[in-house]
């Protein structure tokens, strides 16, 4: 099982990615100095249409059961949050550069300009309480965030109160 974090291209100035590269002393730190400045909501937020994470949400389940087990996931306004189990034969760079893919070729329609951020963090979950946290983190993303006060009422969610 793995979380991932993959963000839109302009969610960050690239002096702050720069900055936050510079001083983290290790991928953890450089992870939440990064999540810092993504939560701050910089940048088109393209992801706050509708439309647009309907795409995403389509994307991330299209897979499920054959390429990984989609285990949580939020979609905010400028980045996505993940968590897969993966299933044998399928690499996570594979599969997120599917969804990348094929949710970018949707969403731009004729725009030149990147979608995605080239990177993404993702990390193992080591055990239970690791996974009980990251689909806590992951799922009340949208209430940090103050976008919400519950997550069940994030619409783009996991969590999210089925209708």
């Amino acid at each position: 099982m793995q979380t991932v974090t993959f963000r839109l291209g302009d969610s960050l100035p690239r002096e702050f990615y720069e900055k936050a590269a510079a001083v983290a002393s290790n991928a953890k730190e450089r992870f939440f100095l990064l999540e810092k400045g993504v939560d701050q909501g910089l940048g088109d937020c393209v992801l706050t249409d509708p439309a647009n994470a309907s795409i995403v949400r389509a994307a991330l389940e299209y897979f499920d059961g054959e390429r990984y087990r989609l285990l949580a996931w939020t979609i905010m306004p400028n980045h996505v949050h993940v968590m897969i189990e993966q299933i044998a034969g399928h690499s996570l760079s594979g599969i997120i550069h599917s969804w990348k893919s094929y949710t970018a070729n949707q969403i731009n329609t004729g725009a030149k300009k990147r979608l995605w951020a080239p990177d993404y963090f993702d990390r193992y979950v080591r055990d239970e309480e690791h996974y009980a946290n990251a689909r806590f983190y992951i799922e009340n993303n949208p209430v940090k965030a103050r976008l919400v006060e519950s997550s069940e009422d994030w619409p783009y969610s996991s969590a999210a109160k089925q209708m």
